[in-house]
């Protein structure tokens, strides 16, 4: 995995506020590059230092295995969320989730802006290191 995409997930990721969400997908969509696959790679390896609890499953789930830290996270921060999330605090058992299209983030005009910044500096950055050193000019 190239640190440049790296990057560019983790300063996406950065723009997600307290109370919203986002799927690994739409993250990639709002890149312009890769897809959910790479983006969950991402989080799982790098997103430790990142609010990761804000990036899941287009199903809503959290990731496996944090689903108890990542639950305190949406209760703190008020994320909308389905089903049985009281039961689990109390015993760990029950299906819950985030509800995805309530607490997805709407980016505004000045975050879309912040986030064409990220994507196009993540392309030049792609680019030059995919020209062969024999074709660059300087």
């Amino acid at each position: 995995m190239r640190m440049e995409y790296v990057t560019a997930v983790l300063a996406v990721v950065d723009l997600v506020p307290s109370g919203a969400a986002l799927s690994y997908g739409d993250v990639a969509e709002l890149l312009g590059s890769g897809g959910p696959r790479q983006v969950g790679s991402v989080m799982s390896h790098y997103g430790s230092s990142a609010a990761w609890w804000r990036v899941l499953k287009a199903s809503g789930e959290a990731p496996p295995g944090h689903e108890a830290e990542a639950l305190r996270h949406y209760l703190q921060e008020s994320t909308p969320l389905h089903g049985a999330y009281e039961a689990f605090q109390r015993t760990g058992e029950g299906r819950w989730r985030v509800d995805l299209a309530a607490a997805r983030w709407a980016p505004t005009e000045a975050d879309f802006d912040r986030l064409d910044v990220i994507s196009d500096h993540l392309e030049r950055q792609l680019h030059v290191l995919s020209v062969p050193d024999d074709e660059m000019t300087v």
